[in-house]
């Protein structure tokens, strides 16, 4: 009887599965929406309730697509989007509603973090990675404060992916890769630490974080009551899983020195791997890898195609029900909007930033060069374009700690872009390689379940026989010099900015 793997990915808004046979050819696929709950400002939630049901229903969804029995399911594993945080008590209840990586309540304790002189001396060297709002040791330091009673009737503390293997199998864990990207680890070390939690003000803490597991270990199996909520066999093993940076990188083939991988979904993550650990306080994070010898050097930002999803919920409604009518998707229509116009035909910009910056602390989203004259089409390029040039904005930084890379392999939403990674390869001026996958996070974490199984021998093993190169995209010179014109205006305009927001205005 023929055997499969599954993979799960919970980002910020979007529950995925899907079913991969051994070699890593996808036989069938689900996607469900949860809510972005934002009730205050700076606040993004989410009700956990809502996120289980969505992965209920995902895998039920799979299942029933790929006609296959729930018991050819050889082993299942786990992603999501990093950092943010999900609570509960003792029983698996939350205490609150889970907590989404673009939440910036918590923006007072950055700053009084950073002017302390011991996160450089103490903190940075353990962490190896900036702090910033979205992490659980700034949500921590915010519940700990604002709603004591949450903070100490919590007995887990998860990362999302943790959360959702916990409602699966039962068994409280935190996964290793996932972890080493939240500031609640001592990555160096690889270890919870005490001094490093007191630090952040959450000693108390160090009590209700589950034991640390590695990616391809095997952490429970599925219950008799999470079957019955799936469709899933019972005793189904699951593996520790990977933290959604890391899920993208190994299948989009990151297991060499001199790729550079580039993820373009709700956050802007750019990265590649060393031997070395990269320590810099300029640095957003080096994180641990799924492979043993390497680490992951990561610029990253919030400010990536979850400011398109925005623009089109907030404008293009009369676009989003045309083209549901016509059996088609709003994207395909902003390709075409995009496709119609030039670089060189308008100098509108954008600023990515409605999540979040790479910036001042304080940045705004926002257009810059508007005119009577320009169309919506203009301003989706604007939009596509802004997008882009952040993410060089934090390869620009990537490259200060290694040499120009040789590749560059891409992975998210715009993978589905013919025109978006077409300006991607027009502003690196590098070939980008698309890998012949649907879905990288559900992908690289079903990596993580075939290893734990012994299908492969390791992550490496895995991605050199799952991961296929589909095509190459050139860059288009003419259009490279246009760009070069226009990236370095953008970064002109952000640096006279830059006082603007500082001044909070």
């Amino acid at each position: 009887m023929e055997k499969f793997l599954m993979g799960i990915d919970n980002g910020g808004t979007l529950t995925k599965a899907a079913l991969y046979t051994i070699d890593g050819k996808e036989v069938a696929s689900a996607t469900r929406k949860t809510t972005m709950l934002m009730p205050e400002p700076y606040h993004t939630e989410r009700a956990m309730d809502e996120l289980w049901e969505a992965n209920c229903s995902v895998i039920q969804t799979v299942l029933a697509k790929a006609e296959i029995d729930a018991s050819q399911i050889a082993a299942i594993s786990l992603t999501g989007h990093g950092n943010g945080v999900y609570i509960t008590d003792q029983h698996g209840v939350p205490t609150y509603n889970g907590i989404i990586s673009t939440d910036s309540r918590a923006k007072a304790y950055i700053e009084s973090w950073y002017q302390d002189p011991a996160f450089e001396t103490e903190v940075l060297p353990k962490t190896m990675q900036s702090v910033w709002t979205g992490q659980p040791v700034a949500l921590l330091a915010w519940l700990k404060e604002k709603k004591r009673e949450v903070y100490d009737a919590t007995a887990f503390i998860f990362m999302v992916k943790d959360y959702v293997r916990f409602k699966l199998s039962g068994e409280a864990y935190l996964e290793i890769t996932d972890a080493s990207g939240t500031s609640l680890l001592n990555v160096r070390d690889r270890c919870y630490d005490a001094d490093l939690l007191a630090f952040f003000g959450i000693a108390e803490v160090m009590e209700k974080l589950p034991p640390l597991k590695e990616s391809t270990d095997v952490c429970g199996y599925v219950s008799k009551e999470a079957a019955e909520a799936t469709g899933l066999t019972v005793g189904t093993p699951i593996a520790g899983g990977i933290f959604d940076i890391s899920a993208s990188a190994v299948a989009s083939g990151l297991v060499e020195e001199g790729t550079l991988c580039i993820v373009a979904g709700t956050w802007s993550i750019n990265e590649f791997i060393t031997k070395k650990p990269v320590v810099d306080h300029a640095l957003f994070m080096t994180s641990i890898y799924c492979l043993p010898d390497y680490w992951l050097t990561t610029e990253a930002s919030p400010t990536s195609a979850s400011n398109l999803e925005w623009f089109i919920d907030q404008f293009m409604e009369l676009e989003k029900r045309e083209a549901e009518a016509g059996g088609r998707s709003v994207y395909e229509l902003c390709n075409e909007m995009v496709a119609q116009t030039t670089p060189e035909e308008s100098d509108l910009l954008f600023f990515p930033f409605l999540f979040g910056s790479n910036t001042v602390a304080h940045a705004n989203a926002g257009f810059i060069g508007m005119n009577s004259w320009h169309q919506k089409k203009h301003v989706v390029r604007a939009v596509y374009e802004g997008i882009v040039f952040s993410h060089l904005v934090h390869i620009e930084r990537l490259l200060r700690y290694g040499e120009k890379p040789k590749r560059c392999r891409i992975a998210g939403g715009v993978t589905k872009s013919a025109v978006w990674v077409q300006m991607f390869a027009d502003c690196l001026k590098l070939p980008i390689e698309i890998v012949e996958v649907n879905e990288h996070g559900t992908l690289g974490t079903a990596m993580c379940a075939a290893v734990m199984q012994g299908y492969y021998s390791s992550m490496k093993d895995a991605a050199e026989a799952m991961v296929q190169v589909g095509r190459t995209i050139v860059p288009n010179q003419e259009q490279s010099s246009i760009y070069a014109t226009k990236f370095q205006r953008y970064k002109d305009r952000l640096k006279q900015m830059e006082p603007i927001w500082k001044a909070g205005v």
